[in-house]
């Protein structure tokens, strides 16, 4: 079970994390990784800042996988957690980038 994922070398504690090949638009196999993670008030700004890059040396530590991937789709419970002690649920879709081997 993968609890772990790394962006950038920024660990994340992950749930529901799944991990699937799937073919991009010319047909190529490429990786895809979801996964489920929560973020606090103190680390809201942090971590946008690094979802904003949009590209990521992803790294599975529990599977030994590393690969470029970029954010297919993101999405947050809240929109506001710079209020004290809010916590955020996050969801987050990783397709390998194009062009990795």
């Amino acid at each position: 079970m993968v609890d772990e994922v790394i962006l950038n070398d920024v660990p994340l504690q992950v749930t529901d994390f799944l991990f699937e090949t799937v073919k991009d638009s010319e047909g190529k196999e490429i990786k895809k990784v979801s996964f489920n993670f929560k973020v606090t008030h103190s680390e809201y700004h942090d971590i946008t800042t690094l979802l904003y890059q949009m590209v990521f040396d992803l790294k599975i530590p529990q599977s030994n996988e590393e690969f470029r991937a970029e954010i297919f789709n993101y999405a947050t419970s809240v929109t506001n957690l710079y209020e004290e002690n809010a916590v955020g649920d996050f969801s987050l879709v990783l397709l390998e980038v194009n062009g990795q081997e």
